[in-house]
């Protein structure tokens, strides 16, 4: 696709939503002024695990699960492995292997997609899409069926545990929400706030400073998403990834 009409085709699909709950927000917070996208550049991640530590965090997310994790791509003459341990929580040892040809860290996280199968297959309502693009999850509506999760192409969702330290939470489906509770009093998310490389960073598309800059980013560089043939159209995009990454 053309960098013109691939800007065209993200900045073309708003979200809509009514209801009460979206009402009462909207008091302090206007959804027609925002839209956010997010950018992971690969050729800056250094696999530390800092974001995803912030992210665990800020969001109570509980053992072995994550909102956010980092996978290592590594390159081998005709075969390609791929490790994450902990989910980069504690960062990534060194390749000691003269095969290899190259590697590089890629963080994953909920691509908040403009079609989010997650949000179709929900029997309740409780996943839903924000005016602003970020697919969020309503606790006291989600039934823990699950169908969510499996219909999420990026692994991107779990179940929360009924050991985990939210009550409300537990049993309930979790995930990435580009820290809404934070974007949306005009801070980052915890995941960028703490990257030493600006290897993750969010963009709003309301403010014409930052939407410029992706402009920029988007022109000038080689980007991509996560299985654009699942039509889910992300709204995270990569800069130096290869094809084979999923």
């Amino acid at each position: 696709m053309k960098r013109r009409g691939f800007l065209a085709a993200i900045l073309g699909v708003a979200g809509s939503l009514t209801g009460i709950k979206l009402e009462v927000r909207a008091l302090t917070y206007n959804w027609s002024e925002h839209s956010y996208f997010f950018v992971v550049d690969v050729t800056e991640c250094i696999g530390c695990g800092r974001c995803v530590v912030a992210c665990k965090v800020e969001n109570d997310v509980p053992e072995h699960f994550f909102r956010t994790w980092v996978e290592r791509y590594i390159w081998y003459e005709g075969e390609i492995k791929v490790d994450s341990p902990e989910g980069g929580f504690y960062g990534f040892p060194e390749i000691d292997d003269e095969d290899v040809m190259k590697s590089y860290f890629v963080p994953k996280l909920c691509n908040q997609c403009e079609n989010p199968p997650c949000v179709q297959v929900c029997p309740v309502g409780a996943t839903y899409r924000t005016p602003d693009g970020v697919v969020l999850v309503d606790e006291e509506y989600c039934i823990g069926c699950r169908y969510c999760i499996q219909a999420c192409p990026y692994g991107a969702r779990y179940l929360y545990p009924l050991n985990g330290k939210v009550e409300s939470r537990r049993n309930t489906a979790d995930k990435c929400t580009f820290c809404y509770h934070r974007i949306t009093k005009n801070s980052k998310p915890a995941c960028v706030e703490v990257c030493p490389t600006r290897a993750r960073r969010i963009f709003d598309m309301g403010d014409e400073k930052q939407k410029e800059e992706l402009f920029k980013i988007i022109e000038n560089s080689s980007i991509r998403v996560l299985k654009p043939e699942q039509g889910t159209k992300p709204r995270v995009f990569y800069i130096g990834i290869d094809s084979e990454v999923r």
